[in-house]
This record gives C-alpha cells, sequence and structure tokens, in this order.
C-alpha cells in the first residue's frame, strides 16, 4: 500500500486513482494471497489488475485486515473506516449503553444466522439504527473480503454473500463496483476528505470551521487540475493557516 500510494504521488496522479487504479505492488506471497498469477519472487512490483474489485485502496489487504475482526470480517469498522476516510463523515462513538454488536460477547448470535441478519436485527434497536443505517452498507460492499483480504463468494459458513446495500440518500449498489462508482460520482466529497485529512498533518492539529473555507478552496483550485495530489500539496502550503502556524519554542536548555 505504500509503494502504491507514493507511486501516485511521485507520478502526479489524480487523487481519484487512490479508488481507481487497475495497478498494485506486489511479491510472490502477496499475489498468492490475492489469487493472482506468474508474480515470482520477493521483490515487489507494479501489476496490473484484471479483476476490477481489487482496483484501489478498496482492494488492498493491508486496509481489508485493519478493519475486521481476529476472526471475522466487520462491517461496522469497515463502514466507518469508509465513512471517515472517504466522505468525511465519521460516525459518532456507540453510545456507553448501548446494546453489544453482533459477534461481541453479549451480541446477536442465533444459530443459523449470517452476519447480515444479526446485523439486521441489531438496526432493529432504536439506540443503534440511526448510526448503523449510515455504517453497515459502505461495509457489506466489502463483504466479499474475508479478514484477511482474501476474495471469496461465501463466508465461514458456506452460505452466499451479499455485498449489495443502500446509502441514506437512497442510492443503492450491488457489489463493491457499484459502490464505487457511487463514490466516483461524488468526487469532491472524496477529495474534500482527501484535503483534509492532508491538511490536518501538515498543520500539527485538528481543523475547525474557520479552516473550511481554505478546504474548499484548495479543493476547487486542484478541481482545475483534475484533482492531482501536486494540486492538493500545493494548495495546503499556500493555504493562510499553514503559512501562520506557529512552531513550539525551542525548549529552554538545562540549567
Amino acid at each position: 500500500t505504500e509503494l502504491f500510494v507514493e507511486s501516485i504521488l511521485r507520478e502526479d496522479r489524480g487523487a481519484l486513482e487512490l479508488l481507481t487504479a487497475d495497478y498494485t505492488f506486489l511479491n510472490e506471497r502477496l499475489a498468492l494471497h490475492y489469487g493472482i498469477p506468474d508474480v515470482r519472487g520477493s521483490h515487489y512490483r507494479r501489476v496490473g489488475l484484471r479483476d476490477t474489485a481489487r482496483r484501489g485502496l478498496l482492494g488492498h489487504g493491508s486496509i481489508l485486515t485493519v478493519t475486521s475482526r481476529p476472526n471475522r470480517t466487520s462491517p461496522v469498522l469497515r463502514g466507518t473506516w469508509i465513512l471517515d476516510n472517504s466522505l468525511g463523515a465519521p460516525p459518532p462513538a456507540p453510545p456507553a449503553n448501548g446494546p453489544p454488536r453482533p459477534g461481541e460477547p453479549g451480541g446477536a448470535a442465533a444459530a443459523g444466522q449470517t452476519l447480515r441478519e444479526r446485523m439486521a436485527a441489531h438496526r432493529e434497536n432504536p439506540a443503534c439504527a440511526g448510526c448503523h443505517a449510515m455504517i453497515d452498507p459502505p461495509g457489506f460492499a466489502l463483504e466479499n473480503f474475508d479478514a484477511l483480504g482474501r476474495w471469496r463468494e461465501v463466508d465461514a459458513a458456506f452460505a452466499p454473500l451479499d455485498a449489495s446495500g443502500e446509502l441514506p440518500d437512497g442510492s443503492a449498489f450491488s457489489g463493491l463496483d457499484e459502490f464505487r462508482a457511487l463514490l466516483l460520482a461524488r468526487p469532491e466529497q472524496f477529495v474534500t476528505t482527501l484535503t483534509e485529512k492532508l491538511l490536518t498533518y501538515a498543520l500539527g492539529r485538528g481543523l475547525e470551521p474557520y479552516d473550511m473555507p481554505g478546504v474548499r478552496r484548495i479543493v476547487r483550485e486542484a478541481g482545475e487540475q483534475d484533482y492531482r495530489l501536486s494540486a492538493l500539496i500545493e494548495g495546503i502550503i499556500h493555504n493562510e493557516a499553514f503559512l501562520m502556524r506557529r512552531t513550539a519554542p525551542p525548549q529552554a536548555e538545562a540549567q
């Protein structure tokens, strides 16, 4: 994943290629994990992707693994990651007195139910329904990848997987390709989220409401250059908040 992001940056590609790239970087071991043939040796190299599901960051095993539980996938963790890092809409923390989520101690686990069915039962609780209506659908879009990021057609109980969903605005999708298309239909939303993350890092602090006009200006001007990463970075270093940021004073020498 680091090599992938580095290549987009060094080749000055558009930010949307983080979602659409039809290539990745693999060695033989990772290629076998992904089910991609004809990659030999331990050296990582750029490899074209025939499978559209693997395109972009959403098909990377690193992302899929860190957003899973040790022994199963987690639509909640994956959906939360997408909301936070792709749509700029991180959900609130679960209520302290909320019921356990499916798969957790005390959570719903009726015999014969799929994870999707257990999640549906969880959403019937009024305390959970609002947030999970936003969180669960993006997470379900990735259900064809197991907890280690390997492609699958059935779950651990050999039940067929359903990767469809509907976003709160009514946009429906059937599988990851259609979900990715929905993200690409909102390019400014994705690029704004990326810009916010980059600016947060550059400033060394969280963003405030007064930072948002600057963010919108960066995104608008980068849009005139196909959202190239260099345009985003240039916009950040010319942003007033970055130019005027204060550095910590040097610590006084010990007396």
